[in-house]
């Protein structure tokens, strides 16, 4: 080697290396090194029945350097030539503060003038690593780019376990563990809009054994970005892994001009030799710095008024829900979808949608009285938005057809009632704008806006784009909202929002960049929630997930579930309620009122802390237990669920993690139900609580126990 590109954070190294003919080398990522030199005299073995060497290169492209796996990078130059080969020019590294470290490697074709900058950026602390390309050319003419994933990875292992995420709607994130064998697998989305509804581009893979939580290498990436992905996994005839991640190219040819710069997403990776459960705790202390918006403040209880109302209500019907809420102990109340529309009123999702003005049917004294009554009840107000789409019945899809997307000359396919807003037409970025800016202009005090997005895109076509650019539709619509983001942001920075999109159909690192919290599921139900937010914060944190305590029977399973149980379960997130109060039975309505109060004297604790889990969902046993613990290991919250019914006799044994072995806890049982658990006074050890554990008489499905640790000396 010529030289050596070291990537390091605190947990992790990746190593990249020079050739002799200055092509880039992707060597190593795994365990932190300390001697990169070693990699100088890296040896390499012949590759049979040719003159060149095993050497993987950094950036793998169509037509250069004899791979035949699926490119990184694919270009038709201006001349119609289908190869590129790249070559190292030079490198630097920039340190913006003392915990982030960007590493720029500069890239050209050997014939072209066609330039590609790798950009690695190394998170110290949080053991985060995230690769992303810039790609600019000086041809005489366009270039066409034909694949342009992210990031890459070649990985050597006696085996690879594959952990992806799928689902539908109300019932997103499904883990599904495979071992991964010759040959291709892709996960990936054609969608549009709601890219993540049915498969997530998170992913873990387990090098070696199948994953575990507190032991073994595994590597967890998701892309940044909010339109369609592909991750792609080929193990090669040499049983490599060779790992791409990225915006999906299907029907999405590029072309540029030699003025034009072509930048893709990030594709963020983390490493852990001791198994998913530090990589989740990875991940959740970057999103928290670097990704989630206000990650540093607490989030609000919420009471929405979705599962409550619906779209049958009045203006009293939700001045009656501000006082529960403010009753309750909420502290923002949301009036969620049926607040406008008047010529076509939105009753049903049938129609009204893109016609944003108050129904004043409905609502006579309009939002300002709403958010002013609410302001009055010592609450925060909020408002349910959908600015990408639109009924066939409205007003704006008469005075605007040349802003839907749609097929030429062909049908337009509905989903859920609606059709989707050209993003890519300035006109109507401005108008989506517009929605969030007249609402704050008319009513400042709104504090709070769910940004929603119900179907996917179907009738691909664009009036704006020109004929030979609508195969750059598909990545223009994500770029054109996340410029839509950025000029809310811009102008209201401390407006606190949802990212929505029928349920968890934009969780990714992309969206989440813009928004304080997500709504992972329209699903409710605590049973389908305890999976659905475990695999979920596998890489988002519990402060950003949106969890409501809902109805019994549950909307969308039907089941029926105690109030403690499902009060229980949404206290492992964000908290918050969606139904009305006034139907609570008997003692239910207090306990819900002490569950709220309870939550906020533990919500720091749960919201900031490190994610430990004890028992999963997957694990067979029939518990989840996790707890949250304070980076000074000085508080804990535990929280036990059984999941289904056991012996007589069969309980299960709690070994917490993350305490402090040394020190002793006072152990208190809260939110208590019909019966406690937990009747122990003595202060414990952490060296007893983690490796002794305590036991709990917790044998019925539907029973859960909640305690609260502080450290005593």
């Amino acid at each position: 080697m010529k030289s050596i590109i070291s990537i390091n954070t605190d947990k992790s190294t990746m190593v990249y290396g020079v050739n002799k003919k200055n092509k880039l080398l992707f060597l190593y990522f795994g365990r932190p090194l300390k001697d990169k030199n070693v990699f100088f005299g890296h040896h390499l073995v012949s590759k049979p029945d040719t003159d060149r060497c095993f050497e993987t290169m950094a950036v793998p492209t169509l037509g250069g350097d004899g791979f035949m796996g699926e490119p990184m990078l694919s270009v038709k130059h201006a001349d119609g030539n289908l190869s590129t080969e790249l070559i190292y020019l030079s490198h630097e590294t920039i340190d913006t503060d003392k915990n982030q470290r960007i590493t720029t490697i500069k890239l050209q074709d050997a014939l072209y003038p066609l330039f590609v900058d790798l950009n690695i950026t190394a998170y110290q602390e949080q053991g985060v690593i995230t690769q992303q390309v810039n790609i600019t050319h000086r041809e005489n003419g366009c270039i066409e780019l034909q694949s342009f994933y992210s990031g890459y990875l070649n990985l050597k292992a006696q085996q690879y376990h594959l952990t992806h995420f799928h689902g539908s709607w109300a019932g997103e994130m499904k883990p599904t563990e495979e071992r991964l064998t010759p040959g291709s697998k892709s996960v990936e989305s054609k969608k549009g809009v709601r890219t993540t509804q049915t498969d997530n581009s998170g992913f873990l893979l387990s090098l070696g054994q199948p994953t575990q939580e507190d032991t073994g290498e595994v590597i967890g990436g998701s892309l940044a970005w909010s339109g369609n992905y592909r991750m792609n996994f080929e193990v090669d005839e040499y049983l490599n892994l060779n790992v791409l991640g990225g915006m999906n190219p299907f029907a999405s040819a590029y072309t540029i001009s030699n003025t034009e710069k072509f930048q893709t997403p990030a594709l963020v990776l983390s490493y852990s030799d001791r198994g998913i459960g530090q990589l989740s705790r990875n991940f959740h202390s970057w999103v928290r710095r670097y990704n989630l918006r206000h990650g540093s403040s607490a989030r609000l209880i919420v009471l929405n008024s979705w599962e409550g109302a619906y779209f049958s209500f009045d203006q009293n019907t939700m001045t009656n829900m501000i006082d529960q809420a403010a009753e309750l102990g909420a502290e923002v109340f949301v009036l969620d979808d049926g607040w406008f529309g008047n010529r076509h009123p939105r009753n049903s999702d049938s129609a009204g949608l893109g016609d944003w003005q108050v129904n004043q049917s409905k609502l006579p004294g309009g939002i300002s009285y709403l958010a002013n009554y609410a302001n009055a009840k010592g609450l925060k107000f909020g408002i349910w938005i959908e600015p990408e789409m639109l009924n066939p019945e409205s007003d704006l899809a008469r005075e605007h057809p040349d802003w839907i997307v749609q097929r030429p000359g062909r049908e337009k396919l509905l989903w859920r009632n609606q059709l989707v807003l050209d993003m890519t037409n300035p006109a109507v970025q401005s108008f989506v704008f517009s929605v969030v800016d007249a609402l704050k202009v008319s009513v400042p005090n709104i504090d709070y806006i769910k940004w929603d997005a119900n179907r996917h895109i179907e009738n691909i076509g664009s009036h704006y784009l020109a004929k030979d650019k609508q195969s750059h539709f598909w990545i223009d619509y994500t770029k054109a909202l996340y410029n839509v983001y950025e000029r809310v942001r811009a102008k209201y920075p401390d407006l606190t929002m949802q990212v929505c999109a029928s349920g968890g159909g934009r969780l990714d690192f992309g969206s989440l960049g813009y928004h304080d919290e997500f709504w992972a599921s329209d699903n409710t139900d605590p049973m389908t929630r305890i999976l659905l937010q475990y695999a979920t914060n596998l890489f988002y944190p519990a402060m950003a997930t949106a969890a409501h305590i809902s109805t019994s029977p549950n909307q969308q399973t039907g089941i029926s579930s105690p109030l403690k149980f499902r009060a229980d379960v949404a206290m492992t997130g964000r908290l918050g309620v969606e139904l009305q109060a006034k139907d609570l039975q008997g003692g239910e309505r207090e306990f819900l009122k002490s569950t709220l109060s309870t939550y906020k004297s533990i919500r720091e604790i749960i919201q900031f802390g490190d994610l430990y889990r004890m028992h999963t969902p997957v694990d067979g046993s029939g518990w989840t237990s996790l707890c949250y613990v304070t980076g000074n290991r000085r508080e804990a919250v535990m929280f036990l669920f059984s999941t289904q019914a056991h012996g007589r006799g069969i309980y299960p044994t709690v070994r917490l993690k993350g305490l402090d072995p040394h020190s002793k806890y006072q152990v208190e049982e809260i939110n208590i139900g019909e019966k406690a658990h937990w009747v122990d006074d003595r202060s414990l050890s952490g060296e007893y609580l983690m490796n002794v554990g305590v036991n709990f008489d917790v044998t019925l499905a539907y029973e859960s126990v909640v305690l609260r640790l502080s450290e005593t000396n």
